[in-house]
């Protein structure tokens, strides 16, 4: 959270899971930071499987990290190792993107 305070100062909304809401984390993380922290929530009434809002996002992100051969295991034991190997998959993706349009 440190890291995205100072990197991303524009930022207001933080999406999290569920668990994320328990102990007091969003109050923790209005107070530091100033942010919102918003909970999806599962419908309650619902059972089987749900597409929650936001959520998709990131799991779909991590299906197009997870394409490249470094990502799919976890061969990084630091996040200095895997953080430029990420940028090196989102690069290589938004480029392939932009190639076809």
């Amino acid at each position: 959270m440190d890291q995205l305070g100072e990197h991303f100062r524009r930022l207001k909304v933080v999406f999290g899971d569920s668990a994320y809401g328990r102990s007091g984390l969003p109050d923790w993380v209005k107070g530091t930071f100033g942010w919102v922290l918003q909970t999806v929530l599962r419908p309650a009434n619902v059972k089987g499987f749900v597409i929650l809002p936001k959520r998709w996002i990131v799991e779909r992100t991590f299906a197009w990290l997870a394409r490249h051969r470094r990502h799919s295991k976890d061969y990084e034991k630091t996040t200095a190792s895997s953080e430029p190997i990420t940028y090196i998959a989102m690069i290589s993706l938004m480029s392939k993107r932009l190639a076809n349009s």
